[in-house]
């Protein structure tokens, strides 16, 4: 079992290794989230539309762990910007929990209807109601985050998650983010990043006899990143979370920024525009 005191780091108050789910449907799913657990991840990632939820309820359940010992975010799709708190209910009741950790609007609405000013008190109101301990946004533009903030206030969205990985290193939005408090979960962490596909990256994966995707994962962690790769393999899963005890030098780090290109994976027609 692999407990890494550096996996254990919390950003935000979310740990800063998490267990992505998207995928993760039925029995394997379940199998692959309580074997997560297992090996030391206390961070679980779904959303509603995943069909996930119930499978974080029934992994946690079966890991013998303390409700308290598990961080749980979960995500309000589109369709369910107007009814929150009646969705939330739904989620925690198919994750047979009493509150999520964390809370997340999955996306900005298309087109902006409604807009966020409409439904982000809402958000903010199920956090006062206790059934979240933090709540926050994902794929928001700086525009989104901006007028989140205008509606609640500061210092009540604790992140903002959004696809960012060695060749997506949205800066711009990241720098945005971190001045308004929010600390930046990367999803899909690891694009790109298999062995051989960058000699750069392998070269500093050698430097360190670690692995590629060990170095992608510990580059967003020391740029102040929470990461939640996704994966179903016990040894794969162990390897992305001793990323935790992997140091890079300001050489290193230097080199990997140079790998930015801009290459964003999910782009869906109707998202926002992106910064």
């Amino acid at each position: 079992m692999h407990l890494s005191g550096g996996g254990m780091a919390k950003a935000n108050g979310i740990p800063t290794i998490g267990l992505g789910t998207f995928g993760l449907t039925g029995e394997p799913g379940t199998a692959a989230m309580k074997a997560a657990l297992d090996t030391g991840y206390r961070h679980l990632d779904t959303a509603q539309s995943y069909g996930t939820e119930e499978n974080v309820g029934r992994a946690i359940a079966a890991s013998g762990l303390a409700r308290n010992d598990v961080f749980v975010t979960t995500k309000v799709t589109e369709k369910n910007l107007s009814r929150i708190g009646e969705s939330i209910d739904e989620s925690l009741a198919a994750m047979r929990l009493d509150r999520a950790d964390l809370v997340l609007i999955h996306w900005p609405a298309p087109d902006d209807a409604p807009p966020v000013r409409d439904y982000i008190a809402d958000l903010a109101r199920l956090q006062d109601s206790g059934r979240t301990r933090l709540i926050g946004v994902s794929n928001f533009t700086r525009r989104h985050v901006d007028e989140a903030i205008a509606e609640i206030g500061e210092g009540r969205l604790t992140t903002n998650q959004v696809e960012r990985h060695l060749f997506l290193q949205n800066r711009v939005l990241a720098d945005h983010c971190g001045d308004a408090g929010l600390v930046i979960t990367a999803y899909k962490p690891l694009a790109g990043a298999a062995e051989g596909a960058e000699p750069e990256l392998d070269r500093v994966a050698e430097k360190h006899g670690a692995t590629a995707t060990q170095v992608a994962l510990a580059f967003l962690l020391a740029e102040g990143s929470v990461v939640i790769p996704k994966s179903a393999d016990p040894a794969r899963q162990e390897s992305n979370l001793a990323a935790s005890d992997l140091a890079l030098d300001a050489d290193d780090m230097d080199a990997l920024r140079r790998l930015d290109r801009g290459e964003r994976h999910i782009a869906p027609s109707w998202g926002p525009d992106w910064d």
